[in-house]
């Protein structure tokens, strides 16, 4: 059932898409002016009419119209239309009109016919050839009789009006309209009706016309010899040797040498025809269109023709046309001077305002240019690589310094992504963030470490944000980078240094780490050599001493492992366990805390819980290590005036994004004058003191591992806080 539906709809929709074809059916030829100026108005109707497809054709039965050419002509458009698909036939004038209903059932079954040009019109002719539910349209009636009323009206004085006509079938129509009012009119003045004159008899006749005499010309398409002519030969013969003003019924002899008169008009017929036409091809039945019985004829006239012959028609008529007014034609020039005045008056203010923004224009180019090349050279003066990419992460330019990090020709880093510079680890991390910022139009900052293609490592911090194009739409990515490859190495340089400064502390951590194994083993050895001396030395008592022995020395290996260890540089971030660094800081300066009188706590919130930290293992225990070494220092200073045992608290918990560790020493606090100064570089209370250690903690803690420390003052206990995150951040 859908696919029903939906052919219906697919073929509704096509046939609204379909063309209407309208067949317009001519009785004459063209160059006909009746014809012409019809098929002028239709189209001109049409032409905005996208969906309507006009075909004309012309009968040609001003020249032959007997009925073996009228069944040959059927025949031909039968063959010639029968691919043809015509919604509406259009028949003008007579002959067409008879056409269209003698062959309709041959040539155009059921199609509706509208008509227009038809003189004489019967609707009762319409019913006897059973076309009154086919038929409507525009009947052409010249109105005789006003005629006669004007022509007398204008000259009082007249005596004779000589009337010319032929023998065509319009012709004959009018000449059976004219009976009547030729009867009513003959007491008024002498009538004569002539069409059965070869054209130099007629022609002598009217060159000898008295000046008391008018003329009606009807038509003149053909004499009595058989001669042919077209609309403006046939009146051209007349005109030419017409001493007496000449009076017509059509509207295409104006202009020619009529005075005027009430005209038939062609343009009228067609404009009434074609809007019938759009009504019915927009869907309107052909009964609700009534036959539009009262011609639309109008009074006009040739004001050259009224001056030749001196007559005044404004106290006769309030409505008419007059063609060739002087004043018209003058209000005409002067309109069309006006006019050309202001389109060569506007043309010369464009021209003069695109020159001048020609040159305007040529300033900001050569401004443009010179600004490019500026912005160039200041790039490329810039020792920051810097690039910018569209918006499908395809670079589109950048400086000399980023070409010459990725060693590459500035023209070859054009179109090319950061998958063909760096490893697809960076590169897919950069893709993300891209993304991110296009989605959120805001600004990042990440760093990433990468080599070189001459195989140097190095540290970057990229600084991103979204730029726009001029109209506003997104254009892509800019982004500096910042090489902090000399820093982060000069950061290292310090933390190592940092290290050794430490050395003399950890040398001695040793030593108290070394005294009770080496008392141990000296034990070991004078006990072995008193059993040997003493013949008791036993197998088993030698076994002990080795075990003994190598229980003392795998614990001061170990030692060393836990110093070389601590000296070595952490080159890549890892998670690492908490207790497991403090453990082994404990290992290298326990003992040394231990013999300082002093006592250590480890207090863990969860002691079943594995705590972890993402970063740089043996930096974070030169962190500890420089922290616990400050407290034990602090407190064997206050000893030496109290002698009281000191304290250091080590309190490690879990947070939500970050685990945190608190070192506490209760050896006093800390100057509110110098507490916020003390992670300063070179700052330091001691006379032999370097300034480096609390600055390398909180480089380490901060800048390497994206944490935090800080200090404060609690009561008596001063209390460091490292927070760190216990993911990848």
């Amino acid at each position: 059932m859908k696919i029903i539906l939906f052919s219906l709809l697919f073929i509704t929709f096509l046939m609204a898409q379909k063309p209407k074809e309208v067949l317009l059916l001519h009785s004459y030829h063209k160059g006909y002016i009746w014809s012409d100026d019809i098929s002028k108005t239709i189209e001109k109707e049409f032409q905005n009419l996208e969906d309507i497809e006009l075909t004309t054709v012309y009968m040609d039965t001003k020249r032959i119209a007997d009925p073996i050419y009228l069944d040959q002509l059927a025949k031909l458009y039968k063959q010639q239309f029968k691919k043809r698909n015509f919604d509406l036939i259009i028949a003008s004038d007579n002959n067409a009109f008879d056409f269209a209903i003698n062959y309709h059932e041959y040539l155009f079954k059921e199609l509706p016919v509208l008509f227009c040009g038809i003189n004489n019109f019967d609707k009762a002719f319409l019913e006897q050839n059973y076309m009154k539910k086919y038929m409507t349209g525009v009947v052409e009636q010249v109105d005789l009789e006003k005629n006669f009323k004007l022509i007398k009206d204008l000259h009082p004085n007249l005596k004779k009006l000589l009337i010319i006509n032929d023998t065509s079938k319009t012709g004959y129509a009018v000449k059976r309209d004219l009976r009547p009012i030729i009867k009513k009119y003959k007491k008024e003045f002498e009538i004569e009706y002539v069409d059965n004159l070869e054209i130099n008899a007629l022609t002598k006749k009217v060159s000898q016309l008295d000046n008391d005499t008018a003329i009606l010309f009807v038509l003149l398409f053909k004499d009595t010899a058989g001669k042919h002519f077209t609309y403006k030969q046939g009146f051209k013969e007349i005109r030419k040797v017409s001493n007496v003003p000449i009076y017509g019924l059509w509207d295409f002899y104006l202009n020619y040498g009529i005075v005027g008169g009430l005209l038939t008009s062609a343009i009228g017929q067609g404009e009434a025809v074609s809007k019938m036409a759009i009504d019915l091809l927009n869907g309107k039945e052909i009964s609700e269109i009534p036959i539009l019985e009262k011609s639309p004829n109008e009074y006009m006239f040739d004001y050259y023709e009224l001056e030749r012959f001196n007559l005044d028609i404004t106290k006769y008529f309030d409505d008419y046309t007059i063609i060739n007014e002087p004043s018209l034609q003058y209000k005409e020039a002067t309109k069309f001077l006006i006019l050309a005045i202001l389109i060569i008056l506007i043309l010369s203010i464009i021209v003069v305002t695109l020159r001048a923004n020609i040159q305007r224009r040529l300033k900001v180019e050569l401004a443009l240019s010179n600004r490019l090349e500026f912005d160039k050279v200041l790039l490329d003066t810039i020792p920051n690589p810097i690039y910018y990419k569209n918006i499908d992460g395809k670079f589109l330019g950048c400086n000399l310094a980023f070409a010459n990090l990725v060693n590459e020709h500035r023209d070859q880093v054009i179109g090319k992504t950061a998958f063909d510079f760096f490893t697809n680890e960076v590169a897919s991390k950069n893709t993300i963030i891209d993304k991110e910022l296009l989605r959120t139009f805001s600004t990042s900052t990440s760093e990433f470490t990468f080599y070189t293609p001459s195989n140097q490592m190095k540290h970057i911090i990229l600084n991103k944000a979204v730029y726009k194009n001029i109209d506003n739409t997104v254009g892509g990515i800019v982004c500096i980078m910042d090489d902090i490859s000399e820093r982060v190495q000069q950061k290292q340089f310090l933390i190592q240094q940092s290290k050794l400064a430490e050395m003399g502390d950890m040398i001695a951590a040793i030593a108290h780490q070394w005294n009770e194994p080496l008392v141990e083993l000296s034990a070991l050895v004078q006990d072995i050599q008193t059993s040997y001396l003493l013949n008791e030395l036993k197998d088993i008592e030698v076994n002990d001493f080795v075990n003994d022995s190598m229980i003392q020395i795998k614990y001061m290996s170990r030692t060393l492992n836990d110093f070389r260890n601590f000296l070595k540089p952490s080159t890549k971030k890892k998670l690492f366990s908490i207790t497991k660094s403090l453990h082994e800081i404990n290992e290298i300066i326990g003992k040394q805390v231990f013999y300082s009188n002093i006592k250590m706590n480890f207090n863990y919130e969860s002691k079943n819980e594995e705590l972890l930290i993402y970063g740089y293992e043996n930096e974070f225990k030169q962190v500890l290590l420089n922290l616990i070494n400050n407290a034990k220092n602090k407190i064997i200073e206050k000893q030496l005036d109290t002698n009281e045992k000191g304290n250091i608290n080590i309190n490690i918990k879990r947070c939500v994004n970050y685990n945190t560790i608190e070192i506490i020493d209760d050896a006093g606090r800390i100057d509110e004058e110098i507490i916020h100064s003390i992670f300063q570089p070179y700052f330091t209370t001691k006379s032999n003191g370097t300034g480096l250690g609390l600055y390398m903690a909180k480089v380490i803690i901060e800048d390497k591992m994206r944490g935090t420390i800080s200090v404060r003052n609690e009561e008596q206990n001063v209390v460091f806080t490292i927070k760190l995150p216990h993911k990848k951040v």
